[in-house]
């Protein structure tokens, strides 16, 4: 983004369009990146002379924002340091107890001042006057101008930042992009209302900030200008904003054949909307369920427009996706449009997640959708528990379409393996018969296997010689199955164990 003074547009027909970089402004940015690099170990004020003198050049290409833009870029890139013999502030304080003393009214009794100055800190006179101003910017010493721009990406950045500096007067935006997850998933990160609407040129994205219900007083601006870094970033995309300028409402049209992304390293932004979400999604990732929670799943038609809720929940034993929705507190218009959205989703299951300081739970239950309500943080224990109930209902299906009686071919299977195997949870075969099997602690064993295993065992024998006759037979819960043949450990402190008879 550039200063606000740096904006170049134009206001033909009524219009607002950033006057754009072109091909024939290349010289130009190739002069901006070489007057940087040819100053480096010069002060500040020698490169803006420099860069003074090209605005000034009838043949530079481009008027005086137009520079003073390309160079901003530049500098953000190059490092600047302070060089002095003796701290600046320290020479400053020496150097003014001395004037005060000789009563500076002369060059020469400045001459003076300064050689009692560079007296009373031990130093030369010409280190004091060095020293005396290096800390101004305009002092300042170019140390590295290695910036990651040639001309050509220069000029697009240029274009970038020109187009997010004329956002900054926005009051709406609507977008359409070929990515709408995508940039629906960038809106909510920047804390922005928006509308996802169907349109006849497809799904097309309207955005606000918070309070633009009510005035149009406050900018929201730098959220549209980060925005428009995620927008530029697609394939194709269309925008249209409409600008506040200076109390006059203007429309703004840009395109992907506008402004594109240089090929650098974008800035990092975080994967969740608000610490609500990302509290939650970390600690119901870290339970053992059978479900896999989804980041913004696929949008939700509710009318003519379309929603992507927070989060889905896949169940992992069934085609069954749950829909989470996470609603925080906004003012009550975004809350009544928030209300409407969800009266309108039809033929999914949804979830959703209620600030409690809204007091609007009853109103989304009676749109046929499971609420639960929050203070501060999403309680896990409430989502999980409506999470088991949609469970209950799929093993009792799951396990009224199995057979009664289930008889697998291994001699020996975890009951995690054959629930697999039929493509159900643990829990739908629990209540099942396994006439050819036994259940020792979680696995299936054929008797006579057990029988094999139980007469390789005897009593004194380690534990790790009967765990690995187990293991050879398919029997991996040893404690299970020593302690069905009749047997018990006998711990000798950290050296391991002994099996002996029960009773012994």
């Amino acid at each position: 983004m550039l200063r606000k003074d740096l904006l170049r547009v134009s206001r033909a027909g009524g219009g607002y369009r950033p006057r754009f970089a072109t091909r024939e402004h290349r010289p130009l940015a190739a002069r901006v990146l070489g007057t940087f690099e040819s100053h480096v170990g010069e002060r500040r004020g020698d490169l803006d002379d420099a860069l003074a003198a090209l605005e000034a050049d009838a043949d530079s290409g481009g008027d005086f924002k137009l520079v003073r833009g390309l160079a901003a870029l530049v500098e953000r890139e190059c490092d600047f340091e302070t060089r002095a013999p003796v701290p600046p502030r320290r020479v400053r304080r020496a150097a003014f107890e001395a004037a005060e003393a000789v009563g500076v009214a002369s060059e020469a009794e400045r001459d003076e001042a300064v050689d009692r100055a560079a007296d009373a800190l031990g130093i030369d006179s010409g280190d004091v006057e060095d020293s005396l101003y290096a800390d101004r910017d305009v002092n300042g010493v170019l140390v590295d101008a290695d910036v990651r721009w040639d001309p050509d990406s220069l000029l697009e950045q240029y274009d970038l930042s020109l187009a997010q500096t004329a956002l900054f007067d926005a009051t709406e935006v609507r977008v359409r992009s070929n990515d709408p997850k995508r940039l629906v998933s960038a809106v909510k990160r920047l804390r922005l209302m928006y509308e996802l609407e169907k349109t006849p040129e497809g799904r097309e994205l309207a955005v606000t900030g918070p309070d633009a219900l009510f005035s149009r007083t406050r900018r929201y601006g730098t959220a549209f200008a980060r925005l428009l870094r995620t927008v530029a970033a697609s394939a194709e995309w269309e925008l249209e904003a409409t600008i506040d300028d200076r109390g006059r409402e203007r429309a703004m049209r840009l395109s992907d054949g506008d402004v594109t992304v240089p090929g650098v390293a974008p800035v990092a932004e975080p994967d969740f909307d608000s610490g609500v979400e990302a509290d939650f999604a970390g600690r119901f990732r870290g339970l053992d369920l059978d479900w896999a929670l989804v980041r913004e799943p696929e949008p939700l038609a509710t009318g003519t427009r379309v929603m992507i809720p927070d989060f889905a929940f896949d169940y992992d034993h069934a085609d069954f996706r749950l829909f989470f929705e996470v609603m925080g507190f906004w003012t009550p218009e975004y809350v009544e449009k928030k209300l409407g959205q969800l009266a309108d989703v039809e033929d999914v299951d949804l979830l959703v997640a209620v600030d409690e300081s809204l007091g609007v739970g009853e109103e989304i239950a009676e749109r046929d959708h499971r609420v639960v309500t929050y203070s501060g943080t999403v309680r896990v224990k409430d989502v999980v528990d409506v999470l088991r109930e949609y469970e209950a209902d799929f093993v009792a299906d799951a396990a009224a379409d199995l057979p009664d009686a289930l008889s697998p071919d291994a001699d020996a299977i975890g009951l995690d393996e054959l629930a697999g195997d039929w493509g159900v949870s643990v829990e739908a075969i629990a209540d099942k018969s396994f006439p050819n099997h036994e259940l020792v602690g979680r696995t299936l064993v054929r008797p006579a296997v057990l029988d094999a295993a139980g007469a390789a065992i005897d009593a004194g024998m380690s534990l790790s010689d009967a765990e690995r006759v187990l293991d050879e037979r398919g029997i991996d819960d040893a404690s299970a199955a020593l302690s069905r043949l009749g047997y018990r450990v006998e711990w000798e402190g950290l050296g391991g164990g002994t099996v002996r008879e029960k009773g012994e």
